[in-house]
């Protein structure tokens, strides 16, 4: 599938030629090894980062227990908990979790949904939860879990680090594949977290987003709340 995604005996999808040109450049031969074998690393990491907290922690592993502190929404469209997830540890201090452990290593992408990550999960309401427009950058610089998340990601390009491995980095997003599978153009909107622009950009333009660590997806039965609060459709 992978190999020409855009073949018409899988279905069609309707995408922008801007967006089709795009992936175009990142499927093809070799796009199915190159996401199994970045995935494989992923999930190696995690074991380690688990088995590192079993072992430190001394227990049985039937007596071991995560933490999961949930998002602002609990479950996704697919069915899936949305939560951040880390060892069970009452005593300070704790360590990152291990959605952010993942970052720092390189082997996962960041793929940041309003109203999901703070500081915007934590406001008393969806309302109060949407940036004044034109203050996503200063928002997102002065709140401590998404300005490291974020670092992490540069650093890891930066030193050519797992997904952005010099010689092989993962040419496909997760979110990519999934929409691509499901015949489906992506559908939340996006907003540009290094920018002072007070413009939301349509689904199908976020790669107008250079950085993946840069880009704030808003689901689009969220979108009026945002218009409302003063933000402009691109």
């Amino acid at each position: 599938f992978l190999d020409d995604p855009f073949n018409d005996r899988f279905g069609l999808i309707d995408l922008a030629p801007s967006l089709k040109n795009h992936l175009r450049g990142r499927v093809g031969a070799g796009c199915a090894a190159n996401h199994f074998r970045h995935a494989q690393l992923a999930q190696q990491a995690l074991e380690r980062e688990v088995q590192a907290d079993l072992d430190a922690a001394g227990v049985e592993r039937k007596d071991f227990r995560f933490f999961v502190a949930f998002a602002g929404e609990v479950m996704d469209g697919y069915g899936r908990l949305l939560g951040y997830v880390n060892v069970e540890k009452k005593e300070a201090p704790r360590p990152p979790d291990y959605n952010s452990r993942l970052l720092t290593a390189g082997v996962a992408l960041p793929y940041f949904i309003w109203p999901n990550i703070n500081p915007f999960r934590r406001q008393g309401s969806l309302i109060e939860a949407v940036p004044v427009p034109g203050t996503a950058a200063l928002v997102a610089s002065r709140e401590s879990a998404l300005r490291a998340a974020r670092l992490a990601v540069r650093a890891a390009r930066a030193e050519q680090r797992g997904v952005f491995d010099g010689a092989d980095p993962l040419r496909l997003a997760p979110f990519e594949l999934r929409f691509l599978a499901g015949r489906r153009a992506p559908n939340r909107w996006v907003i540009d977290l290094s920018s002072d622009s007070d413009v939301l950009l349509p689904p199908q333009r976020y790669i107008e987003i250079a950085n993946e660590e840069d880009r704030l997806y808003v689901p689009a039965e969220y979108v009026p709340l945002w218009v409302e609060r003063g933000w402009r459709r691109g």
